[in-house]
């Protein structure tokens, strides 16, 4: 670690998070922000996909100060109590002095740094519009040398390190697509509205089977983690370029 590295208050980072994610703007179910607190000042800060307990022994293997990540704690209707697992990780961040970090739909949402933005970014799909709810899910179009489901799939393969499951025919000719990051299968009906013939998410549940099929929309389940993870990693690096601290991301295998 470099000693000269000049610290920056936590509440600071607390703050110009808040405020370029737009938190207090935002509906979720859980809380964004900062959700365990450590040290005041920071200097080394981590960001991953989940604040699991391997997450928090990278961290502190590299002696970080701060952790950020898309998916944190305290879900709206879990238990409040703080035992076992729960208390396992965050005990480990108190007994360390880490500070916890976690957005979640801001993160989705944001049109720079966010998960489906960085998705956009990373397969070079051109952003056209948002729909659904509170606009989780964009649509537009993929680049020109992608013709049909099947030259859509060996892309998405090659991008993101594993090949997607697919609802509908590789034959079947490209038109607009949709996406949205992580869970949400359920906005396949949003993105039936506004065209798409295609739309890519993380997940997929039993019933999106029968509406993708019964719509002609070819469905790609691409994986929660690893459709969701740039968008934390732009953010830390924004925050690396904001204030001057040391950011390193830590990808922690995942295959759902």
């Amino acid at each position: 670690m470099n000693s000269s590295l000049r610290p920056v208050d936590r509440d600071e980072v607390s703050q110009f998070l808040a405020n370029a994610l737009q938190v207090s703007q935002i509906s979720d179910y859980c809380p964004n922000g900062l959700q365990v607190e450590g040290v005041s000042q920071i200097k080394v800060l981590i960001s991953g996909v989940t604040a699991s307990l391997a997450l928090i022994e990278r961290a502190i293997q590299l002696k970080a100060d701060a952790i950020l990540v898309h998916h944190g704690y305290f879900w709206r209707g879990e238990s409040p109590c703080i035992v076992g697992q729960k208390y396992g990780r965050i005990k480990k961040l108190i007994d360390h002095n880490v500070n916890l970090f976690a957005y979640h739909l801001p993160l989705d949402l944001h049109p720079v740094w966010g998960n489906n933005a960085q998705l956009a970014k990373h397969l070079e799909f051109t952003v056209l519009g948002t729909t659904g709810e509170q606009g989780l899910v964009c649509y537009g179009q993929t680049n020109g040398n992608l013709y049909t489901v099947g030259d859509l799939s060996h892309w998405v393969e090659t991008k993101l390190g594993r090949p997607p499951l697919i609802i509908g025919s590789l034959e079947q000719p490209l038109g607009r697509i949709a996406w949205c990051t992580g869970a949400a299968q359920n906005f396949l009906a949003d993105a039936i509205t506004v065209g798409a013939t295609v739309y890519l998410s993380g997940e997929i549940s039993e019933p999106t089977v029968h509406l993708a099929r019964e719509s002609g929309v070819a469905y790609f389940a691409c994986g929660h983690h690893a459709t969701e993870r740039y968008g934390i990693q732009a953010l830390g690096q924004a925050i690396a370029e904001q204030f001057g601290v040391v950011h390193h991301f830590v990808d922690i295998p995942n295959p759902v």
